[in-house]
């Protein structure tokens, strides 16, 4: 490891695999200790894939609690089980995070919530607009619109001295533009075209919104087929798997 802070593109597909694209999940990296940004159902396949260790991931942190964005939890926590983890895991998320990931472990595995483990599963619930510590980095959550059972949230993360901004899933929200600010890098969903899909962002209005984000480097993500279709009609970074972000 160079010591440069790193975003590592574990998948940014949409929930339906346009594109034969992975789930949500991306892994900030660079310091003593990483972070991974959200975790779709997906995730612990493209972890294995790119070589990445998922017992080394110590803390996690959600947008939201859809299954294309959280989903993965219940195999990385049961994988983790049987490699006989010791290293604690906090997954840091909207309020209600425990219950859903317990939720969830019992639909797909049940019996598996109350299973032994060797390792500490804590959980943070994040408010909306509080700073929060999650690991070495510090989070801060904003609103945006797009109904999950929880709130949904944009994150401005500060990871040593460098500023990840992360959309979510997400219609045009006024947040975004301070979610963004002088952001080293931000990363923003363009579910379509310009077809407008209630509570996602399409590549139109986010061009006609781009002049008042004013981060340093913006890349598209949760990309579904109509916008993967038209890639040559951009004149924006776009996300690809296994692709590696040095900021």
């Amino acid at each position: 490891m160079s010591g440069e802070i790193e975003l590592l593109f574990l998948g940014s597909g949409d929930a339906f695999g346009s594109g034969g694209r992975f789930q949500t999940c991306f892994y900030l990296r660079g310091l003593r200790e990483g972070l991974m940004i959200d975790c779709g159902a997906s995730s612990l396949i493209a972890m294995k894939r790119n070589g990445l260790n998922p017992s080394e991931i110590g803390w996690i942190v959600l947008t939201h609690l859809h299954g294309d964005h959280f989903g993965g939890l219940p195999f990385l926590i049961l994988d983790e089980k049987f490699r006989r983890r010791t290293l604690p895991l906090v997954i840091a998320g909207p309020p209600g995070i425990a219950g859903r990931v317990q939720a969830a472990m019992e639909v797909f595995f049940p019996g598996s919530w109350g299973i032994a483990r060797r390792f500490a599963l804590d959980f943070i619930e994040l408010a909306e607009a509080v700073p929060t510590q999650v690991g070495l980095a510090t989070v801060i959550p904003f609103a945006v619109c797009h109904p999950s059972g929880a709130p949904s949230y944009a994150l401005r993360i500060q990871y040593g001295e460098k500023v990840v901004a992360y959309s979510g899933d997400t219609e045009w929200a006024e947040n975004l533009v301070s979610v963004a600010q002088g952001a080293d890098l931000f990363l923003c969903e363009a579910y379509s075209f310009e077809k407008r899909i209630p509570y996602h962002l399409d590549y139109k209005t986010l061009a006609g919104e781009r002049n008042r984000l004013k981060c340093r480097r913006l890349i598209l993500t949760h990309l579904n087929e109509d916008l993967l279709q038209r890639l040559m009609d951009l004149n924006v970074e776009v996300a690809e798997e296994g692709q590696l972000v040095v900021l």
